[in-house]
């Protein structure tokens, strides 16, 4: 059984943190879905200092079911991780989890994210900061910034006593082009003594299967979006060999239980409905046309109306 300092996880399937997507409602399908181990949305540490309703959206966790969960954050400044460990709101999240994976242009231009692999003694920094406060804290890389320096950022994180480290198998100037090179993961799991989770590349069954063969755990990101269900069809997969296709009607009740627990953790947005819906409204009769009006919905009641019209 896959542990995180004392966090003990049912398997090793982990939902990736996304911007835009892993909101608690959205966390909580996957986790009904089969997902043991997810975060929240990648947060500014100084956005969370100077707290705004924004801001309070992205850290809203959606009660028991929502564990354990943790806090992704990046930035730049160790004075701010200082005053980040202080915060007592903290206490809240099973762990924090340092993004030092990111490759968009925005994050990238403030030196936070992947920029850090830049500095791997700063993320050394960063972990240590945060364990001397009693956290649980892990870190989410990728193979370097521009050059492949992960064995090197690895070791480093090691020995600043991360309790977990995931490995996104691209460098940040590939973004998500060309195809992961799972050889790195491989070859960091035999070099240090935490659990190492695996990112890139993992859809389905098979992938996840080939992943947890290599490594500790292995992170659904992109394949997820839009489909929980694909968790669940790993765990057949990993059972049995197999998967079941995802039926209109599943996808249907799925994205209603999205919306209705966006409601009820008051994290619902139009532009976040849309997104989350046009993703799961695929792969069935008449979905083009279903996204098309999804579309030109302006309230919670028109995405309701049509959610019954297409029963």
């Amino acid at each position: 059984m896959l542990k995180i300092g004392n966090i003990k996880l049912k398997n090793g399937l982990f939902l990736a943190p996304m911007v835009d997507v892993t909101d608690c409602a959205y966390r909580l399908l996957c986790r009904e879905q089969g997902a043991s181990m997810a975060y929240t949305e990648m947060i500014y540490v100084d956005a969370i200092l100077h707290e705004n309703e924004r801001t309070k959206k992205l850290m809203t966790i959606g009660g028991k079911l929502d564990r354990p969960l943790g806090l992704q954050v990046t930035g730049d400044s160790l004075t701010e991780f200082t005053k980040l460990s202080k915060l007592k709101q903290l206490e809240n999240y099973d762990l924090i989890d340092i993004n030092c994976g990111c490759p968009s242009s925005r994050i990238v231009g403030n030196e936070a994210g992947s920029y850090l692999l830049n500095d791997p003694e700063k993320i050394g920094n960063m972990i240590r900061i945060l364990k001397d406060s009693g956290k649980i804290v892990t870190a989410k890389i990728r193979l370097g910034y521009k050059n492949n320096n992960v064995m090197q950022v690895s070791k480093i994180i090691e020995k600043a006593c991360a309790d977990l480290l995931t490995i996104h198998a691209r460098t940040a100037q590939q973004k998500y082009s060309d195809s992961p090179d799972w050889s790195w993961i491989s070859k960091v799991k035999k070099e240090i003594g935490i659990p190492v989770v695996g990112n890139g590349g993992v859809i389905n069954g098979s992938t996840a299967e080939k992943m947890l063969d290599i490594c500790d755990g292995a992170m659904v990101a992109s394949a997820s979006i839009g489909n929980p269900f694909v968790f669940r069809e790993i765990l057949r997969y990993l059972k049995t060999g197999k998967e079941k296709e995802i039926t209109k009607e599943e996808k249907l009740s799925g994205f209603s239980d999205y919306v209705k627990l966006a409601e009820k953790h008051d994290v619902l947005e139009m532009s976040r409905v849309k997104y989350i819906g046009s993703n799961i409204l695929k792969g069935f009769g008449g979905a083009s046309n279903a996204r098309a009006e999804l579309m030109k919905t302006k309230n919670i009641g028109d995405v309701n109306n049509l959610l019954r019209s297409l029963y």
